[in-house]
């Protein structure tokens, strides 16, 4: 009677475990995203710019002197040390050049890593997007922070700069690439082609950290070189200088992004392959802690 009872449970809890599926593993973005406030660790940025995490960063003051953090409510103004200081730098640079300063928009979580929504990469403090909309005022509020947007540069057809692009924000520009602390700042090709044709011969090198990339208009992304001393951060490769041929990037493949891109040349047709489903691919909402540095690990469990 006992084994029959006892064989009677064991073939319902099989049933049961067969007809419910295993729980999933919990995803990077989804824990990262937890987080409220930095680890207390040595500042370390881990990983690459897209699959890591950052130990030891520290919040950007929601306001300074010639700055304003925007979108609070994201929790994304945390950042290395270097990251701070930088962008301070820049607000005091914009506000020689005539701006009241910067709106400072995502720079990482509090402890880095994957993101629910929003950018692939941010993930190792190393990354901080500026609005492109020149700032009135300094004094906005949490509710204002949230409901202000940027301006766009950009003209609808995407192959040159709008009315809203001025002198003020290629000096400001400059001045972020000029910085020792800056590897590359991504930003609409059109401004890319603007600054290339405006630049004089003297006075270009500087461009090579200028990136064409799609998007960016409504905003400038830096992103800062791996600091020294930071052994397990993972430098960005193609360098700059590589991408560029060791030119300054005003050349027929910054033409490209504002004529094939946006206009691709027709193709000869070609005969269909089978049909057959292709993988699904994993972005930066998928991974896993297993797909992060071990490091990474660490910075969760710490303090």
């Amino acid at each position: 009677m006992a084994r029959t009872l006892i064989g009677t449970c064991l073939a319902v809890l099989l049933a049961v475990s067969l007809a419910v599926p295993a729980l999933a593993e919990p995803t990077a973005a989804s824990l990262f995203g937890a987080e409220k406030r930095g680890s207390r660790q040595a500042p370390q940025p881990i990983g690459t710019y897209a699959r890591g995490c950052a130990a030891g960063l520290v919040q950007l003051p929601e306001t300074g002197p010639t700055w304003q953090a925007m979108r609070l409510s994201r929790n994304r103004n945390w950042g290395h040390p270097e990251t701070i200081a930088f962008i301070q730098r820049l607000g005091a640079r914009a506000a020689a050049i005539g701006w009241k300063g910067i709106y400072v928009g995502d720079i990482s979580q509090p402890r880095g890593g994957p993101m629910t929504s929003g950018h692939a990469s941010h993930q190792i403090g190393l990354d901080v997007d500026i609005w492109m909309l020149p700032p009135k005022r300094l004094t906005l509020s949490r509710a204002e922070r949230e409901s202000i947007s940027s301006i766009s540069v950009r003209s609808a057809d995407q192959r040159r700069v709008n009315g809203n692009y001025t002198a003020a924000h290629a000096a400001l520009l400059r001045a972020a690439a000029m910085d020792p602390a800056v590897d590359r700042i991504f930003v609409t090709a059109p401004v890319k082609v603007e600054m290339c044709n405006r630049a004089t011969r003297a006075d270009r090198d500087w461009l090579q950290k200028i990136r064409p990339y799609y998007g960016h208009h409504y905003h400038f992304h830096v992103r800062l070189k791996c600091p020294r001393g930071a052994r397990n951060c993972v430098t960005q490769r193609p360098t700059v200088a590589e991408l560029s041929k060791g030119g300054d990037g005003c050349d027929e493949t910054l033409n490209w992004w504002v004529t094939d891109y946006l206009d691709p040349p027709k193709k000869a047709a070609r005969p269909k392959p089978p049909a057959k489903p292709a993988p699904k691919k994993r972005g930066a909402r998928d991974y896993t802690m297993d797909d992060l540095p071990r490091e990474c690990r660490r910075v969760l469990a710490a303090d």
